[in-house]
């Protein structure tokens, strides 16, 4: 599974993979590492259970061993998740009376996200949900942070694992900068490291 990418004004993430019970157990995995690797305000647990019950439906509906396509993305206020696959059976939210083998993952959308949807692509269809994130001064600040850094780094072309660790890179030659700048200034970077630590365990509490 690998396929994530910087892009502006969103962070996106493709996964694809195979309608297997194994499968969807990593793929519950990986949702919950790229989260964290993001700081991605949201409740990580809904994430995780919800693209669980998309990819397990795959496995009921479409069938074991069906290619599929999970794609993550962060839009502004919203994490979106998507479940691609090569079915064109829209799924129907049906009562709450039927038992819980008959629609559950539908039912878990309705009650865990603030929109959901099924649509008609190219090559089948896509069911997606919107989660809701609690935005706040740090979304705001991880969402500037990612712009500072794709501008600092020049804007290059690289994808996937490499544009993560391109911006990785990115943040420690960006702090180093600031460092020799202070310096610079005369002041001690030892003591501007000590504030900038400060300020942010402050921010992280009253968040």
């Amino acid at each position: 599974m690998s396929g994530c990418e910087f892009t502006e004004p969103r962070l996106r993430c493709v996964l694809p993979f195979e309608a297997a019970p194994a499968e969807v157990q990593l793929l519950r995995k990986a949702v919950g590492q790229q989260l964290s690797r993001w700081g991605m305000p949201v409740a990580t647990d809904d994430a995780e259970l919800l693209v669980t019950e998309l990819a397990t439906n795959v496995l009921k509906h479409v069938g074991e061993g069906a290619s599929a396509t999970l794609v993550l993305e962060w839009r502004d206020e919203r994490l979106r998740v998507e479940v691609h696959d090569k079915s064109r059976a829209i799924p129907a939210l049906k009562s709450a009376q039927c038992d819980e083998e008959c629609g559950r993952g539908l039912h878990l959308l309705a009650t865990l996200a603030v929109d959901w949807g099924a649509v008609l692509t190219a090559a089948g269809k896509a069911v997606w949900c919107e989660i809701p994130l609690n935005v706040g001064k740090s979304c705001r600040r991880i969402e500037r942070a990612v712009e500072a850094l794709e501008i600092y780094q020049g804007g290059g072309e690289r994808q996937g694992r490499s544009r993560e660790a391109a911006l990785d890179q990115s943040a420690i030659e960006l702090i180093a900068d600031l460092l020799h700048w202070t310096v610079a200034r005369g002041h001690d970077p030892d003591d501007i490291l000590d504030l900038a630590q400060m300020h942010y365990e402050a921010e992280a509490e009253a968040a």
